[in-house]
């Protein structure tokens, strides 16, 4: 159970920190201050929700498609994430501009998800240590 929602939380951050690059990076794309934490965790339900649903479909009908699912995840969960949220907190606009953030969103937040824990469990080890 711990490590679910130390799991969770890392994804999360991993996610806020995706949407916050792709919102710098992009010209069409913009998130507030606060929207950050309502659309992070709003993407980060649906993504979960997705995820799993897409990855089993591919499996069943294509398996050659299976590692595009996270791409795929990534650019519903900004979707939804965009229709339930107002313009003042998150707005992306353009095709270009939609799978820009899909890419940047799904890349930034694969990295997290590798580096994050990394640094968590670094500290660990040099609390323990002391």
């Amino acid at each position: 159970m711990i490590r679910m929602l130390i799991s969770f939380v890392i994804q999360l951050a991993a996610n806020a920190i995706g949407l916050i690059v792709a919102a710098a990076i992009l010209d069409k794309m913009a998130i507030s201050a606060t929207g950050v934490v309502v659309a992070t965790v709003i993407f980060t339900v649906v993504y979960a929700l997705a995820q799993p649903f897409l990855t089993q479909l591919a499996v069943s009908k294509a398996s050659a498609l299976r590692g595009a699912t996270a791409l795929v995840a990534t650019l519903i969960g900004l979707i939804v994430t965009n229709w339930l949220t107002s313009s003042d907190s998150l707005s992306i606009s353009g095709t270009a501009t939609w799978i820009e953030a899909t890419v940047i969103v799904w890349l930034v937040s694969m990295l997290g998800v590798f580096i994050l824990p990394l640094i968590f469990v670094k500290k660990k080890v040099e609390e323990r240590r002391a």
